[in-house]
Parts: C-alpha cells; structure tokens; sequence
C-alpha cells in the first residue's frame, strides 16, 4: 500500500468514530477541551490496536487462502463500507454525554470493529509497509477526527457525522475495488 492508499483507509476507518464523535458533541454543552481529548483517545487508541490484531488473525491464514486473498481483502472492505453506508441511514438514540468506561468503551470497540476486519484484509495480502505505519496512521488520524468530531457535532449537530460515514463508506469500497483490481490485473499494484 501506498502512503496515499493508508492515508485513505485511514480516513474511511476513522469515519465510524468521527460520526460517533459528532453525535457525542451534540450532547456535550460547548465541549471543552478535556472531552474532545477523551474521546480522541478512545477512538484513536482502540482504532490503532484493532487493525494490527486483525493483521495478525489475517496472517495466520495467509498461506492457506493466498490464492484468494484479494477476493478476501476486497469482500471485507466492501462489506465493510457497505454497513458503514448503510448504518448511516438509521436512525439514532440521542447521544449519551457521559464520557464515563461504561459508555465510551463499548463505542470504542463498536466503532473499532470494521478496523479489525480491514486488519485481517492487511494480513491476507502481500506487500506494504507491515502493519506498525498503519495502525499508527489509522489511530492518529481517528484520534485527529474524533477530537474535532466532538467540536463540530457541538457546533453543528449530527448531520455531518452522517456525511462523513457514507463518505468513508465509499473509500473503503474504493480501496477493496482497486486492490482486487490490481491483482486480476486490470490495474498496476
């Protein structure tokens, strides 16, 4: 992968966590600094380790399914960006504007999830960087997202966040279009 290409999926992972963070901000009366902080942190952190736990899962199948592997990568990131899209149609419970364990760890680990399949992606197919300048790139730019989600959901409301999801949705379709692309030979890898 390309620094572009990581830099892409790592906007389109990051955008669960930036609608998550928008939708947060609508709740938090003028967030200060501390809650955009808080949530950053949440989402950046669980989005860094998620990936690089599915890379490791991904690699321990690799030489049984190298034969397909770009299939497996395109259909993960596609079902992926496929929920992503389509869960930004429904319609949502207000926000929560605790930033307590009890409510941000399981929206860390929710909005984490599609990272740790386009981790297992990663570790099915050859080539790239290895997975340390991923995950780092995914949680720094989830964190950076997240953090101004907070502000701009604040400002704003909720309709942002929802652009965003179908957004990141389509980039991570994209992505999975390209990689199978390139390896039936319709495109340079």
């Amino acid at each position: 992968m390309s620094v572009a290409e990581i830099f892409l999926c790592a906007c389109g992972l990051a955008a669960d966590a930036f609608a998550a963070a928008v939708c947060k901000g609508t709740a938090i009366p003028g967030p200060k600094a501390r809650a955009c902080l808080t949530v950053g942190l949440w989402f950046g952190a669980f989005q860094a380790a998620m990936p690089a736990l599915g890379w490791a899962l991904g690699g321990a199948f690799c030489a049984r399914i190298a034969h397909i592997d770009h299939w497996v990568a395109f259909a993960l990131l596609s079902f992926i960006g496929a929920g992503m899209i389509a869960s930004s149609f429904q319609r949502e419970e207000p926000p929560d504007a605790s930033l307590s364990l009890r409510v941000m760890l399981p929206a860390a680990l929710a909005t984490s999830i599609d990272a740790l399949s386009a981790g297992v992606s990663f570790g099915v197919t050859s080539g790239g960087p290895g997975i340390l300048p991923v995950a780092l790139t995914v949680g720094g730019v989830t964190f950076c997202f997240s953090a101004a989600g907070v502000r701009i959901g604040s400002a704003f409301g909720a309709r942002s966040g929802k652009r965003a999801q179908r957004a990141g949705g389509a980039a991570l379709i994209l992505l999975g279009a390209k990689i199978l692309l390139g390896h039936l030979g319709f495109l340079p890898i």
